[in-house]
């Protein structure tokens, strides 16, 4: 029988369970007995007592990814012209079928396929047509030959539309763990060898400094005033004069959104400068205005729902 503390508050019983105990700590990163304590001041509530860990600075600014016990490839495929690009993601039960020849063109050609049909959901892509077949039962057909469950667990499509600029792609080559793609707009035709190798430098950076958002302005305004809550509560502004403390949360809530946002982020490869700096002086050596308009992040396993630029999925 696993261990159950029960919180009084408000003369309501609530059982905090090992279980609910552990789930808080994997993501906070928080030790136990704090987890254990928020979570009976919380009633339970696993949301306000992550809250709670946060304004008591044991938990980091972002939550921890969720991630499941799954191995697999993420893979992308982009368009001759460097005008549309699809990323997607399979899971298999193993790495070493993740590593398995068959397993690697299959995710090749449903990576091909999603750029092919433009779909942007595994819902979409599983209707359209492989090899004589639908997706979703090519899919089957390889579970029964590879001996493993496949799941075609999610797809991104970034494209142009008709406008000038480049789609970005990079997939870390470590195993094909992570992948992002990105959009990249221009006001003009730009030189397509320049371009690519542009995008999938932005591309890259996504993949290792993991931004949320592409700027602030793509900060839904109850997250923003999630951060101003938690950060207005924590202890160590209890005695500050209320105008000395706003000043202390706005400083904190900028420093915070700098961090998420890809604009904001120091470049990976000039650290002396922002990425928006780095595009700004890339369209001066291309001769255009360069904007990033969208971008999607994966990472093995993760389940973590705001991994994607500007809330999309």
């Amino acid at each position: 029988m696993p261990q159950v503390n029960i919180a009084r508050r408000n003369m309501v019983m609530v059982e905090i369970s090992a279980q609910l105990v552990k789930e808080l700590r994997d993501k906070s990163g928080a030790a136990m007995m704090d987890c254990k304590k928020a979570l009976v001041e919380a009633s339970g509530d696993s949301e306000k007592a992550f809250e709670i860990l946060r304004q008591k600075g044991v938990a980091s600014a972002s939550k921890k990814a969720s991630r499941s016990a799954s191995e697999g490839l993420v893979v992308g495929h982009i368009a001759n012209d460097g005008k549309s690009g699809a990323l997607i993601e399979v899971n298999c039960e193993t790495d070493f079928v993740a590593r398995n020849e068959e397993f690697i063109q299959l995710t090749k050609d449903l990576a091909e396929t999603a750029l092919t049909t433009k779909s942007a959901s595994v819902e979409a892509l599983n209707k359209q047509s492989i090899k004589g077949t639908t997706v979703a039962e090519h899919v089957t057909a390889a579970i029964a030959k590879i001996g493993e469950n496949i799941i075609l667990r999610r797809a991104a499509l970034e494209d142009l539309k008709g406008k000038e600029g480049v789609i970005g792609i990079y997939v870390h080559a470590l195993g094909g763990k992570m992948g992002a793609i990105v959009t990249i707009e221009a006001d003009k035709k730009i030189d397509a060898e320049k371009a690519a190798a542009l995008g999938r430098d932005v591309a890259m950076h996504i993949v290792s400094a993991k931004p949320q958002f592409v700027s602030k302005n793509d900060i839904p305004a109850e997250t923003i005033e999630n951060e101003r809550r938690i950060e207005a509560g924590k202890q160590d502004l209890a005695d500050k004069k209320p105008e000395m403390r706003e000043k202390i949360v706005q400083g904190r809530i900028d420093k915070i959104f700098a961090e998420r946002c890809l604009n904001e982020q120091q470049f990976v490869k000039d650290p002396t400068q922002t990425v928006s700096k780095y595009l700004a002086a890339s369209g001066t050596d291309l001769g255009a205005k360069l904007e990033v308009k969208s971008f999607s992040l994966f990472i093995l396993g993760e389940t973590q729902a705001d991994q994607n630029g500007a809330g999309e999925e």
